[in-house]
């Protein structure tokens, strides 16, 4: 398929079967799978060992977990309580949170536009503890230790004037924080995977790369901390909905004839365009709910 045709995607999980689709073995990239039948969930960790691996993958090395969760979507108390938990359970094996660390947590993203504001909704559900330890010390909070979290929506360049990067940089150099998490919401590939899917990294984030305004990274070489990536795709490009849509007519077409089929249907402007499920809005609520519930179990425990 031509490059301009390639589906848009921020899931490592789907590049990676991009390339099992196109029979191209990866150097490199290890990939493990587990599902969890009980909590109908399953897992995939991809690590990214090699350079040679992450320019196939046209991503940076490190660790990718994806958790797929068919009911994310769904007003599933439980389910949703099972997925936190999951959350928390990978954040602490990227994150060593068995001493008192200080962390700021990034909401990425747009308040005004429902589709893009996840990361802002992650901030409002969060316990905050570093003003309260800073204020009357650990004693104060009941605890004997404590994580100081502390957060920030630092908006869009439309409003700000500032790239995202500039703004979390002067934060982080003033408050000093031994990690930064970051929350964004993200493009999908598949749209069986909009809002049940949840992609936690240790390389970072790109603001805006979802939908193709590729802002400066937030990233351990620029931020100099350690930077967790955590985001849902709650977008996909217009041109994905008609590939997803003549996927059983492509299926009988050999390479050459799907790269044909494709350039005359999918017009470049469709690339432009992006879809999200009609009820997002309370989607974002639930799912931002989840991530919160999930960064305040692993922050709990020290």
């Amino acid at each position: 398929m031509a490059e301009s045709y390639r589906i848009r995607t921020d899931l490592a999980l789907e590049t990676t079967e991009r390339f099992a689709e196109e029979n191209v073995e990866i150097r490199g990239v290890e990939i493990r799978e587990n599902y969890n039948e009980e909590k109908d969930m399953k897992t995939t960790v991809v690590k990214i060992r090699t350079e040679n691996g992450a320019k196939a993958m046209k991503r940076p090395q490190g660790t990718y977990i994806t958790i797929e969760a068919p009911d994310l979507s769904l007003p599933d108390e439980d389910y949703h309580r099972e997925v936190a938990a999951e959350i928390a359970s990978h954040l602490r094996q990227l994150v060593d949170l068995g001493e008192e660390k200080s962390i700021l947590v990034i909401g990425l993203g747009n308040q005004a536009i429902t589709a893009d504001s996840l990361g802002p909704h992650v901030i409002d559900n969060l316990r905050m503890t570093r003003h309260i330890i800073r204020e009357y010390g650990i004693k104060g909070t009941g605890e004997e230790k404590m994580h100081r979290i502390s957060g920030l929506i630092p908006g869009v360049m439309a409003r700000t004037g500032m790239e995202t990067s500039e703004i979390v940089q002067g934060v982080a150099a003033e408050t000093k924080p031994d990690v930064v998490i970051a929350i964004d919401a993200l493009a999908a590939r598949s749209t069986r995977r909009l809002n049940r899917t949840i992609q936690i990294t240790d390389t970072g984030i790109h603001p805006g790369s979802g939908v193709g305004n590729h802002r400066h990274g937030l990233t351990e070489e620029n931020l100099h901390v350690k930077v967790i990536g955590i985001g849902v795709p709650t977008v996909v490009d217009a041109a994905t909905i008609v590939h997803d849509a003549m996927a059983h007519l492509l299926d009988a077409l050999d390479e050459a004839e799907q790269k044909e089929f494709l350039e005359e249907m999918i017009s470049p402007h469709l690339h432009s365009m992006f879809v999200t499920p009609k009820d997002v809005d309370e989607t974002v609520k639930y799912l931002s709910y989840t991530i919160s519930e999930g960064l305040n179990q692993a922050f709990a425990q020290v």
